[in-house]
């Protein structure tokens, strides 16, 4: 095998890994509030994963995907796809509020609005879903359906949700054939650090709660996108790193804080740039800021873009020296590479300093839950 190769492999196998350990301590944890948001927050993650690992065949068994169906690889693509967010080149800033608001907003009031029988009561109908922990926002029902990859009607199935439990099955068979085990030896993740007291749930009225975050009344769609935004900054903030040494991640936490965080920057960036979507002086400023922080702009400098994408799809990049990589180091010595002033603990101290404003920024920006 290559470098590329070994690179690939051990990416997956430190991230199935990492993933059965993840299911074996929700098993463990016994905890219905747990299991209701965590699978919501980590559910692009699970089909990253899927989805490149099914593009690397030189280094895995096929008969992995055996019985993973072209719906469920089709839904795994397009959660995968959600994580890019503006930088998504398929569908743009445009694409993305268009999806938004057709097929998220709109048609999560359609099926939940407009069903009392007594038409005055219909006012205290509600239709988002706020999911917190300790009173941050982690997690919200419209960001969910965007980041399954699942399409409105068959989440809103009449089928007692067999056909969203079946998309999933694959994806676990997956992870197991992978080498993902519920009796996993290794050490605990954040689950286990965790406790279903903290998580609440609170339904509001998107009308009444989107126009009055973020840039205002008249974006009401760009509102429930940054929403998204703030939530994924949340978890990655608050919820991942639960229990751990934050300068010392393991491959696959760091990994999924450093490619939201650099996606979220990235998407800022594209939004404050782009005059077909005004926004207010205040809202300017405040993306200005976020994208002024020296962290941020060490994290999303052009320069290595080849290490997010490595992160993102496993192989090394022509950028890489391949003489330098160390299976044994973190992130396989690539860190040091890509952030010539950084060993990994420097690298990672500095993402989570960007990944702290970021969020803080964003939550304030937001106003409250």
């Amino acid at each position: 095998m290559s470098v590329n190769d070994d690179v690939i492999k051990a990416g997956i196998v430190s991230d199935a890994d990492y993933m059965g350990r993840l299911f074996r301590d929700l098993q463990n944890a016994n905890d219905s509030n747990l299991f209701g948001v965590v699978p919501l927050c980590m559910a692009p993650y699970f089909s990253l994963i899927i989805h490149e690992v099914k593009g690397k065949p030189q280094v895995i068994d096929p008969s992995v995907f055996d019985e993973f169906s072209a719906d469920a690889a089709a839904v795994s693509a397009r959660a995968r796809h959600s994580l890019k967010l503006f930088e998504d080149t398929q569908r743009g800033i445009e694409g993305q509020l268009e999806f938004f608001k057709n097929d998220i907003l709109d048609k999560h009031s359609a099926h939940f609005l407009g069903n009392t029988w007594f038409p005055p009561a219909r006012r205290w109908e509600k239709d988002l879903g706020l999911f917190t922990y300790g009173g941050t926002l982690l997690a919200t029902s419209h960001s969910a359906a965007f980041h399954l990859g699942i399409e409105h009607e068959r989440i809103f199935r009449n089928d007692d949700g067999a056909y969203v439990r079946g998309t999933n099955e694959q994806v676990g068979r997956c992870f197991y054939r992978l080498g993902a085990r519920l009796d996993a030896t290794g050490g605990d993740t954040f689950v286990r650090h965790l406790s279903g007291n903290f998580v609440k749930r609170k339904d509001v009225r998107a009308s009444g709660y989107y126009p009055r975050a973020f840039n205002g009344s008249t974006t009401e769609a760009l509102n429930g996108v940054l929403t998204d935004f703030q939530v994924m900054m949340n978890f990655i903030d608050k919820v991942i790193t639960a229990g751990a040494d934050v300068l010392n991640l393991e491959y696959t936490v760091f990994k999924i804080r450093y490619i939201t965080v650099y996606a979220v920057l990235q998407s800022l960036a594209l939004l404050k740039d782009d005059a077909r979507y005004p926004l207010s002086s205040a809202s300017t400023a405040v993306i200005e800021n976020i994208l002024a922080a020296p962290a941020g702009r060490v994290i999303t400098d052009r320069s290595v873009r080849h290490f997010r994408n490595t992160l993102m799809h496993y192989n090394l990049l022509p950028s890489a020296d391949t003489a330098r990589v160390d299976l044994g180091q973190p992130v396989f010595g690539l860190g040091p590479q890509y952030f010539p002033a950084y060993d990994f603990e420097g690298l990672s101290g500095l993402l989570d300093t960007c990944i702290q404003e970021t969020a803080n920024a964003l939550n304030e920006w937001a106003g409250g839950v």
